[in-house]
């Protein structure tokens, strides 16, 4: 690299830490501000120790939604003050190629567009629970909502109401398929607490107690073991997050876990999670199209105002994030098949960014 490489690569850095700080730190600002009543009320030490839980870990979230536009913004910028402080000039007049003057530009924001996979592979799935925490009840304190689900066997679970810290579930029921072995058979528990796997046999289900009929007959409905008279254990890949997650609780899981997700016969499953999976697979295609595009439209008129060619880039911006969106809304509604769904953007500006760029003036 020349040094003029390094400085341009250097520019495109501090202008997507720019970009990166302003749009984050106004996220936590505006959403403060909003929600201020929801973090009051534990004193001052304590409340800024609330903010500091609940935004260290809702900015990767963020992050997570607008690192391909960041990248964009970083690079829009860097090529736009180029242009203003006329470095472009001297350099054509030199002979030397649009495409080779912004390649360091390029290869930053290929470099800071991988960041959004990987945080999106590697860190969102680790505090996907965190995530889901309410803004006044980081410590889980308060009961959650316990929604039925099936099991692959077809046994139903539901409760009234669950308890994250302790994985317990008030008023826990069970039904059994009436094309077991055993026939349909209904159980439900005062109190259900999950037993994560373990070495243990009682381990990688549900402990029963309380239970109403208090006994069962042999022989007991599979996966179901009596330990005594109003208690049970139910052995099941049904864990305490299963019944109590949102419904669009795969939007924070890693792409191998959704093609686990996807391998399984379950016809349950939402065409939702196929889309996700497959927009996984695009998303790097998608934002190099995204930066490619930005940077042909500022480039491709360098007459122009500077501030005008800034104004289309947005403009264009805007559109590909409601054309992303369209389309996933079409997959998820089954309009049109998943795979459709993710790959038609890059179809539909694919061609556009190649010509555009392609007839970038040199």
């Amino acid at each position: 690299m020349s040094t003029l490489d390094r400085m341009y690569l250097v520019n495109y850095l501090r202008s997507y830490c720019i970009v990166l700080g302003s749009l984050l730190s106004l996220y936590i600002i505006v959403d403060l501000f909003t929600n201020l009543d929801k973090f009051s009320g534990r004193g001052f030490q304590m409340m800024l120790v609330y903010i500091w839980k609940y935004y260290s870990v809702q900015t990767m979230q963020i992050f997570d939604r607008l690192s391909e536009m960041i990248s964009l913004l970083g690079a829009m910028f860097t090529i736009a003050w180029m242009q203003r402080n006329n470095e472009l000039l001297p350099q054509l007049s030199a002979g030397i190629p649009t495409r080779r003057v912004v390649r360091p530009v390029l290869l930053g924001a290929a470099c800071t567009l991988a960041l959004g996979p990987l945080n999106q592979e590697f860190v969102i799935p680790r505090i996907a629970e965190d995530l889901t925490k309410p803004r006044d009840d980081l410590e889980l304190d308060r009961p959650t909502e316990v929604k039925g689900t099936y099991d692959l066997a077809g046994m139903h679970v539901e409760g009234a109401s669950g308890f994250r810290k302790d994985q317990k579930v008030r008023f826990f029921y069970v039904t059994f398929p009436e094309t077991g072995p055993t026939g349909m058979v209904h159980l439900s528990a005062v109190e259900a607490w999950y037993v994560a796997p373990g070495a243990s046999p009682l381990s990688g289900g549900w402990m029963l107690y309380n239970t109403t009929p208090d006994t069962i007959d042999e022989p007991l409905p599979p996966k179901l073991t009596m330990i005594g008279p109003g208690q049970f254990f139910l052995k099941t890949d049904i864990n305490f997050d299963t019944v109590t997650r949102g419904p669009n609780w795969f939007q924070f899981a890693s792409t191998p876990k959704l093609r686990e997700l996807l391998a399984r016969p379950d016809v349950r499953r939402l065409a939702s999670v196929a889309v996700v999976f497959h927009m996984r697979l695009t998303r790097p295609i998608v934002g190099g199209l995204l930066v490619l595009l930005g940077l042909s439209i500022i480039l491709r008129d360098q007459n122009k105002n500077v501030f005008v060619n800034a104004g289309l880039c947005l403009v264009m911006c805007a559109l590909f994030y409601a054309a992303v969106f369209g389309c996933k809304y079409l997959g998820e509604n089954d309009l049109v098949s998943p795979a459709l769904a993710a790959w038609l953007p890059v179809m539909l500006f694919g061609p556009v960014t190649v010509a555009m760029f392609d007839a970038m003036h040199t």
